[in-house]
């Protein structure tokens, strides 16, 4: 949609006219991290034995493996997985 490489208009003006913020051109996803992507194999291996593990006892598991999560970062790799007990 954008044409960096347009002469006549600006990347600012292109924005302005499809009305989107100039930064939301320039942003790159930076993705999961290393770390959150352990956790994810794990999440998946232990959800394919306990299919019924929510966030709560999956918080558990992790933690008794030695991870420091909270219920909050284990619910969000959940979603991102699509996976419910």
């Amino acid at each position: 949609m954008v044409e960096p490489a347009n002469p006549e208009l600006s990347i600012g003006k292109q924005c302005k006219l499809l009305s989107i913020s100039r930064s939301s051109f320039y942003y790159q996803p930076k993705g999961e991290t290393a770390l959150n992507l352990t956790l994810m194999r794990q999440i998946d291996e232990q959800f394919l034995e306990t299919p019924f593990f929510g966030v709560r006892q999956m918080t558990w598991h992790l933690r008794n493996e030695g991870h420091l999560v909270n219920e909050k970062r284990i619910r969000r790799l959940m979603r991102l997985m699509g996976l419910m007990p």
